[in-house]
Parts: C-alpha cells; sequence; structure tokens
C-alpha cells in the first residue's frame, strides 16, 4: 500500500515540471479536515497523510459555455488542483467512504464499481519527492514482543520526481446548496501493485510510478479504451528506485519537514533488512 509520501515540491516547481498549463491551487476547495491542514495545503508536506488536500495533475476540458464563436469544444489543459486524499465515489452517502479508498489495486482497479468509471476518464497524476513504506523485522521484536517496524524512504535513483498513477472522483454533499463551495469534494486514490524485487524486501506492494513518456496519454480525458488502461496497470520496470531506513518521527502525522528524510544511523538499526543485499543489518 501507499499511506504516507512526501510531497515537497511547490506549486511553482510542479508546473514547470510536469508541463501544467492551469494553476487551480489558489483556489478554494472543500476539505474534510476538522482543523486546519498544516502545513498548509500547497505547502512543502514531507509526510503527507490520507484526508489531507495534496497537489494533484490532471487534464479537463473548459466547461460547456466555454465553446468558441464556430462553436467548438476547448481543447482539455493540463491543470494543476488541491484534491483531498481518499476517494469518494459519486454514489457514496457521505465522506467517510474516502478513508477505505486510498489505494486502489492496479489488478482489480477496472472490476471494481468504486474506480471502475474514473479509471476510464478521470485519471491523474499524484506529484511526490518519493514515499515511506514500513518493514516488518523478520528477527528483531519490540518491547510488547512483536516484529519490529522500519520506516523506510524510497525514491527514485535518478532523482526525478515521482509521478504515482491516480485516479479521481468529484462527489457532490446534497446538504449544500448548489453554488456553494462546499457542494463538490473532489477526491483521489493511488494505484498500487506488486513491488519490484528488492523493494518487496521492504513491502510487497508500491505505488504504480509513471515514466514521463506516459503522462499525456494517462491525463487524456477523451482515452477511455480498457486495453490501454489495463496495459498501463500492468507496467512494471525495476531499478527505478532506491531506499534507505530513516527514523521513526515519520510514523506520526504531526511530524514534517526535510529531517524526516534523514538516514537512520546504523547504530538504530536493529534487525533490519537491506532491500539491495538482503542483509540484515544490526540483527
Amino acid at each position: 500500500m501507499c499511506g504516507r509520501y512526501a510531497a515537497s515540491a511547490r506549486p511553482d516547481e510542479l508546473i514547470e515540471a510536469f508541463d501544467v498549463a492551469e494553476d487551480h491551487t489558489g483556489e478554494p476547495a472543500r476539505s474534510i479536515l476538522k482543523n486546519p491542514q498544516s502545513p498548509a495545503a500547497g505547502e512543502p508536506d514531507w509526510n503527507m497523510a490520507p484526508s489531507k488536500q495534496a497537489p494533484v495533475v490532471l487534464t479537463r476540458r473548459p466547461r460547456a459555455d466555454g465553446r468558441d464563436d464556430e462553436g467548438a469544444e476547448p481543447e482539455p489543459a493540463r491543470q494543476l488542483r488541491l484534491l483531498t486524499w481518499g476517494l469518494v465515489p459519486a454514489w457514496s452517502k457521505d465522506v467517510k467512504m474516502g478513508l477505505r479508498m486510498v489505494n486502489a489495486r492496479a489488478e482489480s482497479v477496472l472490476g471494481k464499481g468504486a474506480f471502475a468509471k474514473a479509471a476510464l476518464s478521470r485519471r491523474c497524476i499524484v506529484p511526490a519527492e518519493g514515499w515511506y513504506e514500513w518493514q516488518v523485522s523478520p528477527t528483531a521484536v519490540d518491547a510488547k514482543g512483536k516484529p519490529r517496524k522500519q520506516p523506510f524512504f524510497i525514491h527514485r535513483a535518478d532523482g526525478a520526481p515521482v509521478a504515482f498513477a491516480g485516479l479521481y472522483e468529484f462527489w457532490r454533499d446534497r446538504e449544500v446548496p448548489e453554488g456553494e463551495p462546499d457542494a463538490w469534494l473532489t477526491t483521489f486514490t493511488i494505484i498500487t501493485t506488486a513491488a519490484d524485487p528488492g523493494m518487496d524486501r521492504i513491502h510487497d506492494r508500491q505505488p504504480l510510478v509513471l515514466e514521463p513518456d506516459q503522462w499525456e496519454h494517462w491525463l487524456d480525458p477523451d482515452e477511455k479504451d480498457p486495453g490501454y488502461v489495463q496495459g498501463v496497470l500492468d507496467f512494471a520496470r525495476p531499478g527505478r528506485f532506491e531506499a534507505y531506513p530513516i527514523g521513526r518521527a515519520v510514523g506520526a502525522t504531526r511530524n514534517n519537514g526535510p529531517h524526516l528524510l534523514d538516514p537512520a544511523p546504523v547504530e538504530e538499526l536493529e534487525g533490519v533488512v537491506d532491500p539491495m543485499t538482503g542483509e540484515v543489518i544490526g540483527s
């Protein structure tokens, strides 16, 4: 699964990196959080967690009333928006379902009611610096006698931005009058797939990460061929990622900042499996 990641880039950096034409991150967007998001939505966040608003890249056509003088529909535009992490299907009675829809398994996306329609017409990219995963130790236990869990940070070996494949959805709150800012909630989910060799020593799942030459087609709202979508869902290219153990502070969502990416001192490691070599460190 992917339940936490680092979204450390600012909107202007994402606009350049993902060739975005329209920046909508300054527009009001409904949040489901009870307290103000910290860091504020759109600001660098090294501990992005479900229910937060996160920068997402998508391509959409302007509204129908934006036709030109000849009546032609305007071209779709690549946009950067703030969406809530945890997909709420359009048919859901409330927003609580989003807490169970943080991830979508690539193997079942096209056959699952909550994701199937979005997979054909509402695909997106979730930018990240990398993601966190917790490795269950095969040798060490914690104070409660349970297997010790070591957090890792996983990122692209070439230092390029990570582009998670995602889906997004619109949910209409029938209790809020049309035209009010909170009448609509826009949410997203991150697609996961089987972990690459080596990375599977940390966890058996990982986000589906797209390459730049896949972005345009994946974002195209007019591309609704299930065969194409399935081909991307099956995509794998092992060897793109590196991982290293980090401190345990990332486990608390209140903790934030670039220090979360600092490598953990070797002396703090206990029963940790090196994902590259399979060697147990600190046993």
